[in-house]
């Protein structure tokens, strides 16, 4: 086991590793996919992409309750 001065380099050394791994591995698939879901379901809290996606989520699988505001006016 490394002691004193040798661990202290070991952790910064360590330190600048997962930095630079960070910067290298740039942007996150699973990060930007679910920012891309604005979407939720008020009733099973589903999320979805895009208005025309969720009223259509809405009216298959929820047809008893009444549809939200948010998606009156849109066409699916």
């Amino acid at each position: 086991m490394a002691r004193g001065h040798q661990k202290l380099q070991s952790q910064q050394k360590n330190e600048k590793k997962q930095t630079e791994m960070k910067k290298a591995k740039g942007h996150d698939q699973k990060t930007a996919a679910k920012a891309a879901l604005v979407f939720t379901c008020l009733v099973c809290r589903t999320q979805m992409p895009d208005p025309k996606t969720f009223k259509q989520h809405f009216e298959s699988k929820h047809p008893k309750s009444p549809l939200p505001p948010e998606l009156e006016g849109v066409e699916a």
